[in-house]
């Protein structure tokens, strides 16, 4: 059987694969994409977006529970668990219709099955109705990642969950134990514990939310325990004992010792690993390092015609710089010459209540790497619309270069900075110093305000503190 020939042939469509496959199209190449379970990958169906459908029904009852701080009535306030993850799953579901329609769209070739390299430029695809060959000189692999699993600390969707089974429980856990801190653990803690679950989060780093600043962590912690979580930090789990229908016993060691205690629901959120198996990757001279693809600044993988992106190809593991490396891809293969991705100008948001976001160094890295550093704060405490929001508990924290003004990184917890730290983005691309950022005139009442204060802070020039 002849193999069908394109110009560019993706392996996975969640946002690195799905946009590689748009941009290519774009420029005139014939496209196809292969996919073995959904349109979107983890993030339309499993992750970013359907987490947030949830955090956003978390985040309107405990307006709805705030209600008389508004001057506002309500009665008989509660939830139905089976709606709200109805909603985030119809959300999901949207959105996952809507990459086939970019696909038809954009005339890419979609085909639903397992995929594997027989040899350079040719892929094999295992489909419900028997197999394709296809062939082409560029191949891209955005395959993703799964959920990490430890040893002893398996889940089997009953007591012990991974993230898909915290999108669809079972059950409301009464007593909930969150393993990792990450950006996925500490969005399900605050979920479920809007909810009015006891959760307890456990952390074998020095402090939770460990990738981020650490004053920016203190402050988030801090915040975290007011709202009535137990963060236990320096702790491993080294063993759960389970019993069906009664719950989980959970080892817990610090440095005092080994304790004991009682859960009847666990999520483990304790990392990821890249999904390269059964590709044929290592027959093909491809390095692997900890289960992901080792690449350069352009995503080639030493192998010709060979690219990967997205979680497959390392940190950081973020949807956005994964559809970033996909149009960057997408244009080395049509012959343009693109800008690498630098990774500290690419922002970390985590959705938890409050919101974390980030970009570029923390005050610690900025040190480390040398750099003598002026650095800025600016409370939300300080801020009319954050009093006028009811949101007076959060900090903007700007670290710059001393010396050439350079913004070195940009830090936030608090309402909203999820949205807001893009202008932080967008100023550390285009190279800016403080001088620009002083000069720049943010609309009165917002909560960017803050953003200006933080910078005119780090030199000693903030007005409202």
């Amino acid at each position: 059987m002849a193999a069908k020939t394109f110009d560019m042939i993706v392996i996975g469509a969640g946002p690195g694969g799905y946009v590689a496959a748009i941009r290519g199209a774009q420029l005139g190449l014939n496209v196809a994409i292969v996919e073995r379970e959904h349109l979107g990958g983890i993030c339309l169906n499993w992750g970013c977006i359907p987490t947030k459908a949830l955090l956003r029904s978390a985040e309107v009852f405990h307006l709805m529970r705030r209600a008389k701080d508004f001057g506002l009535k309500t009665d008989g306030i509660g939830y139905d668990l089976d709606a709200v993850v109805a909603r985030s799953r119809g959300v999901a579901k949207q959105l996952s219709g809507g990459i086939g329609h970019l696909m038809k769209k954009n005339k890419v070739t979609v085909f639903m099955g397992a995929a594997s390299l027989p040899g350079k430029g040719r892929v094999t695809v295992k489909t419900d109705k028997g197999v394709e060959e296809l062939a082409a000189p560029a191949i891209v692999l955005a395959t993703g990642a799964r959920a990490r699993e430890l040893p002893g600390l398996e889940a089997d969707g009953d007591l012990v969950w991974t993230y898909k089974h915290a999108l669809q429980p079972k059950r409301m856990p009464k007593k909930l134990l969150v393993i990792g801190s990450g950006a996925i653990g500490i969005e399900f803690a605050s979920f479920f514990n809007t909810l009015g679950a006891d959760v307890t989060v456990c952390e074998v780093m020095d402090r939770v939310l460990p990738v981020e600043d650490a004053e920016i962590s203190a402050f988030a912690r801090k915040a975290f325990v007011k709202q009535g979580m137990k963060i236990l930090e320096k702790t491993t789990v080294k063993t759960l004992d389970r019993k069906p229908g009664t719950g989980v016993t959970a080892h817990l060691e610090d440095a005092k010792g080994t304790t004991t205690e009682g859960f009847d629901t666990v999520i483990s959120a304790v990392g990821i690993v890249g999904n390269v198996e059964d590709l044929g990757l290592e027959a093909l001279g491809v390095k692997i390092d900890r289960s992901h693809v080792v690449v350069d600044a352009f995503c080639r993988t030493g192998v010709e015609g060979l690219y990967a992106i997205g979680d497959i190809a390392g940190a950081p593991w973020l949807a956005h710089k994964a559809s970033h490396e996909g149009v960057m891809v997408a244009e080395l293969i049509a012959g343009g010459h693109p800008h690498p991705i630098r990774p500290n100008t690419i922002a970390g948001c985590t959705y938890c209540h409050p919101q974390v976001a980030s970009v570029g160094l923390t005050e610690a890295k900025a040190k480390e790497a040398g750099h003598e550093v002026r650095v800025g704060r600016f409370p939300f405490i300080g801020n009319g619309k954050a009093i006028a929001l009811g949101e007076p508990e959060g900090l903007v924290k700007t670290v710059f270069d001393a010396k050439t003004g350079e913004l070195l990184g940009a830090h936030m917890v608090g309402a909203e900075v999820t949205e807001l730290i893009q202008g932080y983005v967008v100023g550390r691309t285009l190279e800016t110093t403080e001088a620009e950022l002083m000069e720049t005139v943010f609309p009165h009442p917002t909560l960017s305000e803050m953003m200006h204060e933080s910078v005119l802070d780090a030199w000693g020039r903030a007005l409202h503190i």
